[in-house]
């Protein structure tokens, strides 16, 4: 089955780099495998629209048009990182920021963090699912803390404790989820396969969903980025390489927000809908309101658009509350335009801190004159992240506003559009500080490297055109996972 190959293409392109020993051919099989990831993964969800939901025999893998959703994500976002990754990994030995024996292992490392992410995307059980999500903290620590610095050592271990603990505390909403489906369905293997608790919820019992619920919103909420759980998101992507951070911010959290959808999904089916979604909106809007002071006062490029990250995993959080057909579409829209236009600003702003060398905003200006296709894609990717017109995260986060409104939710939807506005006018007065004004003297005008510079147009297509024009295939697919989370879809 080629949805198999999705999983074991980054597992088997990283069992060969480690074989390999030349930089030009380790390079070489990276583009390769992640080509190859990346055509599978699109064969797949073309499949899923086509045929409709796809399961392994004997019920393992599972993959229905929500978990789709955010496998294109990662087929995009993980194709642009790869790319980029040449580029930028050879400027940083160059610069003597790596050394030459780490060039191996951030490859190796990179599929196997694309492949824990896939797995999070097609595994049937939801136990597994939780061994998924914990593999992908433990994989990409490890990236997080590749440059071997105090900071980023410090940031890694930060993430790792932080997210460990939450998953943790998602462990025990998993047994709980595990303990209601047992009593109801008898004990076979497959009491926690997505497929049979999806079709069971009126069998499950309901005070062992809400604490399960409340558990695991802790728990998924913690890798999702949502306050007060969120403490380990900016240190994590502000140190880590530039295309991991892509990686990090653009597909992992939406992956961690894939977990959490499901298990609201079949909480919401067995105890009301309204306790979830008022989970959704709490959690959501206070890391909307936490993001506000961040990034007012931000310093560091990369940390404003971490807090950034926070807001819009909060933004998508509070949509999901909102619900209706109009807001579950308008997240799906928003998780998938988040992915381009944010992983597009984390490539962007590696280009800048390997030609600035710093991440302070204060000492970067001028970027228009300096690397003027990374400075023109940094400002439309600003503009596209706080939701200006005619940018595709604006028609998503119209929707959401629609949507709070029709709802009844008029107070939640006006005091969002007030967040977003303020968050709107902190970012652009920082951004554009850093893409105008005079240049440093002596500083060479061109960019860092033709990848890095050639990798930041393909989240950009995205960007500028979904903004104008969805197609019907994209249509068709956040139509149909809106259809799953309603529970009339697979």
């Amino acid at each position: 089955m080629i949805e198999l190959w999705v999983v074991w293409t980054p597992v088997l392109t990283a069992c060969i780099l480690l074989l390999l020993k030349e930089r030009s051919k380790m390079e070489w099989i990276h583009i390769a495998g992640s080509l190859a990831t990346t055509a599978f993964s699109l064969r797949t969800v073309w499949d899923v629209l086509i045929h409709g939901a796809i399961e392994s025999p004997g019920g393992f893998f599972y993959v229905d048009s929500l978990s789709g959703v955010v496998l294109v994500s990662i087929a995009i976002v993980g194709f642009t990182a790869a790319l980029h990754s040449i580029s930028y990994i050879r400027k940083e030995i160059q610069e003597g920021s790596l050394q030459y024996n780490q060039i191996k292992r951030y490859y190796v490392l990179f599929h196997l963090f694309i492949a824990t992410m896939v797995l999070v995307c097609m595994v049937n059980n939801m136990g597994m699912l939780w061994v998924a999500i914990e593999a992908t903290t433990i994989v990409s620590a490890f990236l997080v803390a590749i440059y071997r610095k105090g900071e980023a050592i410090e940031a890694a271990w930060k993430y790792l404790m932080v997210c460990s603990a939450g998953i943790a505390i998602a462990l025990l909403g998993v047994i709980l989820v595990y303990a209601s489906s047992v009593r109801s369905l008898g004990s076979a293997n497959e009491v926690l396969n997505w497929t049979l608790l999806h079709s069971a919820t009126n069998h499950l019992d309901a005070r062992f969903m809400v604490l399960a619920f409340v558990c695991i919103m802790i728990g998924f909420g913690t890798k999702v980025g949502l306050a007060p759980m969120h403490s380990w998101l900016p240190d994590a992507h502000s140190q880590a390489p530039a295309p991991i951070s892509a990686v990090l911010s653009g597909v992992l959290l939406n992956c961690a927000m894939l977990g959490l959808i499901r298990f609201g999904i079949v909480t919401s089916h067995a105890v009301g809908a309204a306790f979830v979604q008022h989970l959704f909106i709490g959690f959501g809007i206070i890391s909307i309101f936490i993001a506000i002071p961040f990034i007012i006062v931000q310093q560091d490029f990369k940390r404003m658009l971490a807090f950034s990250t926070v807001e819009h995993m909060g933004i998508i959080a509070v949509a999901i509350g909102i619900g209706g057909k109009i807001g579950w579409t308008a997240a799906l829209i928003q998780m998938f335009h988040h992915s381009m236009a944010k992983s597009m600003l984390f490539l962007a702003s590696g280009n800048i801190a390997q030609k600035y060398h710093t991440k302070h905003i204060a000492r970067v200006s001028g970027i228009m004159k300096v690397m003027p296709y990374t400075g023109v894609v940094f400002l439309i990717g600003g503009l596209a992240i706080t939701g200006v017109p005619p940018m595709s995260i604006f028609t998503s986060e119209f929707g959401i506003i629609t949507a709070g409104f029709a709802q009844g939710h008029a107070v939640l939807a006006s005091t969002l559009v007030l967040f977003v506005a303020i968050i709107f006018g902190a970012m652009m007065f920082h951004m554009a500080k850093m893409a105008f004004g005079e240049k440093r003297e002596r500083m060479d005008i061109g960019e860092v490297g033709r990848l890095s510079t050639v990798s930041l147009f393909i989240p950009l297509a995205f960007v500028l055109l979904l903004g104008l024009y969805m197609p019907e295939t994209g249509q068709q697919l956040f139509q149909q996972a809106m259809l799953v989370i309603e529970g009339s879809g697979k």
